[in-house]
């Protein structure tokens, strides 16, 4: 692979994952959720580990000319989605409110996150550069279903208190 290709590549990954971390910090700024703030701040610490995960690749890459080979092999989004989803949250948040939009906005950003990164999976021809890759999408795959998650869990909150069941 070019070179100028992979450093371009790595740059708007970090670029995208710094703009996830912008975003999950003012959400949790901005709400007045406790368990809103929680997940947001806990997005945020996860998206500063993939900047730091992606950073530390570039400059792998730019010293050696190639990647290295990702230490992690599971995806801590495992690990942190019994922190998130929980009924205290879906009770404090409305799925017509601020907490909700910004958790749909979010699911975009993970779903780019993942495109980009099942793409350059896909088309990389060094296997490190191909497994971090596929390791950085697995990851933003979980982030993506524990949004999708909470998202489903307001929908059916506000269906079930507005008596949108049709039975």
């Amino acid at each position: 692979m070019e070179t100028s290709k992979a450093l371009e590549i790595l740059k708007t990954a970090i670029l995208l994952e710094k703009r996830g971390k912008a975003f999950y910090e003012k959400m949790a700024e901005q709400t007045n959720s406790p368990e809103a703030k929680k997940i947001f701040t806990t997005m945020a610490e996860e998206e500063k580990a993939h900047v730091e995960f992606l950073s530390i690749q570039f400059a792998h890459y730019i010293k050696e000319g190639k990647f290295a080979k990702p230490e992690n092999t599971y995806t801590e989004t495992e690990d942190i989605s019994h922190e998130i989803m929980n009924p205290q949250l879906v009770k404090e948040i409305s799925a017509a409110s601020f907490e909700a939009a910004a958790i749909s906005a979010a699911m975009d950003f993970e779903t780019r996150a993942i495109e980009l990164y099942s793409k350059r999976s896909e088309e990389a021809d060094d296997v490190n550069e191909k497994a971090m890759y596929k390791w950085l999408a697995e990851w933003e795959s979980g982030h993506h279903k524990i949004l999708y998650d909470l998202n489903e869990a307001l929908k059916e909150s506000i269906w079930f208190d507005n008596q949108f069941w049709p039975f």
